[in-house]
């Protein structure tokens, strides 16, 4: 496992971290039923490999996910490793529905949220503590950075960031909120942060945590074009419509005869492909077995993507996007 400093926190971490999405179950719109005895288990044989970075969330399985991280924490050593999660998706009153969450990033509700995930996690502070996608206009406003603040300065939590839809609200949060790490889509498929966003990162010293490096499944290779998958809720892809589907499928076979000297998967190149961006601290694939947490892991210690080999990928995904 090879390690990077997350942006001007000074923290070391696994280049390729645990995304702990996937392991809080079917509960808001998850990815699928899940065994909690088989999460723990990749959680422990993420610590082995050498993962030091768990990316979590209050809202994952409704507290699951954070509980679950909690529970394994007591058999680590808390010094090795760096635990993030998110708050301000309010779920007091969801009763088990998604549909029935909110965005919350008041200061009552992301201390309480603060508090609560603390008593999940089992730990006395918070090492990443990011917004949960608040929308430009808050963004702007300022005055959620003001909460974290002083949640930092009261030892609640160590350092704050902040997870996005689009780049320019990372752009903005750098600037007005002074954050210390922004969360961002960027794949294959999803290029979008790749010169703006990359470029502010770097500009501050801000640490970029890359999350959906598989483009929520489908640069694993394993969807075939002439078996289409069928979703349904609560997968967060239930409501994809037939075509997406289709052109996703598609643009990973296009990737497949792409693959570089000893890669055995299409995603192996997705994940060295965002490792590829010096502006990137860590990226977070999601991790719901044994299985899958080793072959995410291993991706580290392959030999990096050559500048011909970058040209290669990004020629084959302009013809298709």
């Amino acid at each position: 496992m090879k390690y990077r400093t997350l942006g001007n926190t000074g923290l070391q971490v696994s280049e390729i971290g645990f995304g702990a999405w996937a392991i809080g179950g079917e509960a808001f719109m998850g990815y699928g039923p899940t065994e909690d005895s088989e999460s723990m288990a990749a959680l422990n044989k993420a610590y082995d490999l050498g993962c030091t970075f768990f990316d979590t969330a209050n809202v994952y399985g409704f507290g699951k996910s954070e509980t679950l991280i909690g529970k394994a924490l007591k058999n680590w050593e808390r010094d090795r490793v760096v635990i993030a999660s998110k708050g301000g998706i309010d779920f007091t009153e969801a009763e088990g529905s998604p549909d029935n969450v909110r965005k919350n990033f008041s200061e009552k509700h992301l201390r309480q949220a603060v508090e609560e995930s603390l008593t999940r996690l089992q730990i006395e502070a918070i090492d990443v503590y990011q917004l949960h996608n608040p929308t430009l206009e808050l963004i702007q406003l300022g005055k959620m950075f003001d909460v974290l603040k002083a949640l930092q300065q009261e030892g609640k939590i160590r350092f704050y960031g902040i997870s996005i839809h689009d780049p320019q609200e990372g752009i903005q949060a750098i600037q007005i909120g002074n954050v210390q790490s922004i969360q961002a889509i960027y794949n294959l498929f999803d290029r979008r942060p790749d010169a703006p966003l990359f470029e502010a990162c770097a500009q501050y010293n801000t640490g970029l945590i890359v999350r959906e490096p598989f483009a929520r499944g489908f640069l694993t290779g394993k969807y075939q074009p002439d078996n289409l998958p069928v979703f349904t809720a609560p997968d967060n892809r239930a409501t994809w419509p037939k075509p997406l589907i289709q052109k996703r499928i598609q643009a990973a076979e296009q990737l497949k005869p792409l693959l570089p000297e000893g890669y055995s998967s299409l995603a192996a190149l997705a994940l060295q492909y965002v490792l590829a961006q010096p502006s990137v601290s860590v990226v977070i694939p999601g991790c719901k077995t044994v299985a899958q947490t080793q072959q995410n892991l291993a991706v580290s210690d392959l030999s990096p993507l050559t500048t011909e080999n970058l040209q290669a990928v990004n020629t084959a995904l302009n013809k298709v996007f």
